[in-house]
């Protein structure tokens, strides 16, 4: 044998013997960003950082940080159950880290980033760590409410907006007859007298339910019910605050305009009204605080509308007398500049309509930011002055949030701004915005903190378990039930958030821009224009919801109730899913499941700032679990008309058959039920018997948490048995 063929069969021999090494166990392979895999997990320039990287036990050769053009070799450090555990170290420096993890084992290679494991290497999935980029520790997991003021509760009847107050859109304001009553198909006006005040005496109710943070939408002045058309940023509106001052004359039934408007511009312009309003709010976020609760308000700030004292294009501050003119009536304005005109021509006054309007709405004036550097820091200090003593807010909901400015690079210019600006005021407070689609360039330390989950939580649980678009516009049969179509798309949008952003966004199922979940599970497609209210209720799948509720307390982020969605309401899509909150008439069975799984969420430590890894995912079912050091949940949700046997793997989780496994609750199609049982695991297998429709929560050492008693524990096949029992029960009867 020449030298040739003796290298040749070396090689030979040595690719044999590596291929013999066990089958790489891709299942175990993990890191994300939470505090197991990073340390620190929010760091500064300058720090030294340790990132860790799981495979399964003498399972791969080496593993390597990668980075642009450098690997770094990392070090096994550490063999627990069936896994070992790999770091480096390095120092961070004043760029964002972005990196990725290649594994080799034998002769095969692979890559693991934030989508999962590849055969390439995907840059557009790598980790990323961005110097200096924290999000407030209380917002990570929080548990928050979100209020649409009018419709929450009507605590002080002296300030409700009166019928034919004043003239909008159409037709004069106009104060419900019944509380009970939906909203009609074009409600702008419609008013049902909800107050701050209404809120203060429901406090008690919202932390009982398991709140911590009440998100309101807009409270500033306004002529909206919703109020996202700012009529006076600098006060909260007296029709939700305090009217000290009252009186005039009101429109007619029939104006076209607010000519006779007295009682309104007296009751929303005197500044004993908006000064007793301002008081009353700052007292009651010291409430809340003193509760231990956190307050965040709507910033509408891309528009305003079209009564606001800037523009006065109703003319309420020219009548009120104590005044600056406003852009509308003369182009000596000193607000001229907050808005563009089309025409700025001389001639064009008074009375100048030719103000661009957002999405050509007149009633939304879009601000000119770009035109008027007074603008900006007016703004700024409107953003300032609320995170601020005496109120001392904490933090900000930021309205269609990327459409602010007339420029993709003047609308992150902005937002820089804005948050030196409130964070220099409250370096606690928390921006988070309204977005659609990839939110990754503004979630870069120097913008946002974090978003309203649409992507990576309100449609993918919306698609899975009704099929449903979040409006009730149509319907997806390939998406209905997709267990895997659901990891992929969690998957891929949570790639485009920091971890940090993914634990403090807000989680809905509901709020006022769509359809109420509940009405979503009757899988109708429609709305109220075509449809009518009454149907939104019919045939809902109540156990359907509490299967979305069950995944919302247990996916990452900060799960955020819609109010109302606890007590059972309905509602097609905007303005039907703003019926008021239904008080004396709650589903107390819905109102105690969501308490019990806002519990469940708070108590089990996983739940707030674990990792998620998926573990199971068929038609109709999913399975996923969290991890947060020697903690561990499993979330599964059997969406099927059947009973159902499934095998969780657990080991993935770090569970071993030495671990019992505690269900602290389960949601079937008639009820759910909190009582505890524990389970065995088995060769890394957690066996569970799914009834139809139903959802559980289980979790590891729940000897911390809960009472373990022998009489509780559930034994194999023998909740097969008395599945067949209740069958044969039910047959005989």
């Amino acid at each position: 044998m020449n030298q040739e063929e003796s290298v040749y069969e070396l090689n030979r021999i040595q690719r044999y013997i590596m291929q013999m090494r066990p089958l790489l166990k891709k299942n175990a392979l993990f890191s994300d960003g939470t505090a197991d895999y990073r340390q620190p997990v929010e760091p500064d320039a300058g720090d030294e950082v340790t990132v860790r990287f799981r495979t399964a036990r003498d399972n791969v050769d080496i593993v390597w940080l990668c980075t642009g053009d450098k690997k770094y070799k990392m070090k096994k450090t550490e063999t627990g159950g069936a896994f070992d555990y790999y770091e480096v170290k390095f120092t961070l420096g004043e760029e964002p880290f972005y990196y990725y993890f290649k594994v080799a084992s034998g002769l095969l290679n692979v890559y693991y980033d934030r989508y999962g494991v590849s055969k390439e290497k995907r840059d557009e999935y790598r980790f990323c760590i961005i110097p200096g980029f924290s999000t407030p520790e209380w917002s990570k997991g929080a548990v928050m409410y979100q209020i649409l003021v009018d419709r929450f509760y009507n605590g002080d009847t002296s300030n409700d907006v009166l019928t034919d107050e004043y003239y909008y859109i159409r037709s004069t304001s106009r104060k419900m007859d019944s509380w009970d009553q939906c909203p009609s198909d074009f409600s702008v006006a419609e008013f049902y007298g909800g107050d701050l005040e209404g809120v203060r005496q429901k406090l008690d109710y919202l932390q009982n339910l398991g709140v911590e943070v009440i998100y309101f939408n807009p409270l500033f002045v306004s002529p909206s019910n919703h109020k996202y058309d700012i009529q006076d940023y600098d006060y909260i509106d007296p029709h939700f605050g305090k009217i000290v001052k009252d009186g005039g004359s009101m429109v007619d039934q029939n104006a076209a305009d607010n000519t006779k408007a007295e009682r309104y511009v007296v009751r929303s312009a005197d500044r004993e009204n908006l000064e007793a309003s301002d008081a009353f709010f700052a007292e009651f976020v010291k409430e809340v605080h003193n509760r231990g609760m956190k307050v965040i308000l709507d910033g509408v700030f891309n528009h305003c509308g079209s009564f606001n004292k800037w523009l006065d294009a109703e003319e309420i501050y020219e009548r009120s007398g104590d005044y600056e003119p406003g852009a509308y009536l003369t182009k000596d304005s000193p607000y001229h500049s907050f808005f563009q005109f089309h025409d700025d021509s001389d001639e064009a006054w008074p009375r100048n309509r030719t103000y661009d309007g957002w999405w050509g709405h007149d009633t939304l004036p879009k601000l000119n930011y770009e035109g008027s550097e007074k603008l900006v820091k007016y703004i700024l200090n409107v953003a300032k002055k609320w995170v601020s003593p005496p109120y001392s807010v904490d933090g900000w909901r930021l309205d269609v949030a990327a459409d602010l400015g007339h420029t993709a690079e003047y609308n992150h210019a902005f937002w820089k701004k804005f948050r030196k600006a409130v964070k220099e005021a409250n370096p606690q407070a928390l921006i988070l915005a309204e977005h659609y689609g990839d939110p990754s360039g503004w979630l870069q330390g120097d913008e946002w903190d974090s978003i309203m989950n649409y992507d990576a939580f309100m449609e993918p649980v919306t698609w899975f378990l009704t099929g449903m678009e979040k409006h009730s516009d149509s319907y997806n049969g390939g998406l209905y039930g997709n267990g895997q179509s659901f990891f992929d798309a969690m998957a891929y949008h949570m790639s485009r958030m920091q971890t940090n952003t993914v634990f403090t966004a807000m989680n809905q199922l509901s709020n006022h821009d769509h359809s109420r979940f509940l009405t979503r599970t009757n899988q109708v497609v429609g709305r109220i224009g075509s449809m009518g209210p009454e149907r939104a209720s019919e045939n809902v799948k109540k156990c359907v919801m509490r299967e979305a509720v069950m995944i919302q307390m247990t996916w990452p982020g900060a799960p955020t109730l819609y109010y109302g969605d606890e007590a059972g309401v309905c509602g097609w899509t905007d303005p039907d899913s703003r019926r008021t909150y239904p008080w004396g008439r709650e589903d107390l069975e819905l109102m105690e499941f969501h308490r019990y799984m806002a519990g469940i969420h708070k108590r089990l430590p996983a739940l707030r700032k674990g990792a998620v890894k998926p573990l199971f995912a068929a038609n109709q079912q999913i399975a996923y679990g969290r991890m947060w050091d020697r903690y561990q949940t499993v979330t599964v949700i059997s969406n099927l008309p059947q009973p159902s046997a499934i095998e969780i793997p657990v080991w993935q989780l770090g569970i071993t058959d030495e671990d019992i496994m505690g269900r602290p609750i389960i949601t079937t199609e008639d009820g759910y039920n909190a009582g505890i049982l524990f389970y065995h695991v088995k060769d890394g297998i957690l066996k569970v018997r799914m009834p139809a429709y139903s959802g559980a929560v289980f979790a590891s050492h729940p000897e911390d948490f809960y009472p373990v008693l022998p009489s509780r524990f559930v034994e194999e096949g023998e909740e097969e048995a008395r599945e067949k029992e209740q069958l044969e029960k039910a047959a005989e009867a």
